[in-house]
């Protein structure tokens, strides 16, 4: 932050998936956990174009379901790709004979405008 790096260098700090807010036991095993939820999950970014001190959506109050701004694997990537210098429709790459894409097959990713600086 110094020395500027930041103002050209994203940082993301991110997990595959989120957990559910609430802790289960499954078939009376005596462990307790929280189990996978892909619907809610944290991700941190910062520099390399990304607003200073901003919070984009929101859970309900169990941090079950999407209350606010709901956002897809495929937005923050396409996002995360434009903010490198990458077009994500035609960013590809060789898959067991195929060229694919971050985002998919099919134009379905929006860009996170409201995210940025």
């Amino acid at each position: 932050k110094q020395r500027g790096l930041l103002d050209d260098t994203l940082v993301v700090w991110s997990g595959e998936f989120g957990r559910t807010s609430m802790n289960e036991e499954r078939n009376g095993s005596k462990f307790l956990g929280r189990d996978h939820h892909p619907h809610c999950f944290t991700i941190w970014m910062a520099g390399g174009g990304i607003k200073k001190g901003f919070s984009y959506g929101q859970t309900d109050e169990l941090g079950y379901f999407i209350a606010e701004n709901k956002t897809s694997v495929r937005d923050l990537q396409s996002t995360i790709l434009h903010l490198t210098g990458f077009e994500a429709r035609k960013f590809k790459f060789p898959y067991q004979g195929l060229d694919q894409r971050l985002i998919g097959p099919a134009d379905e990713d929006h860009l996170l405008k409201d995210i940025l600086a």
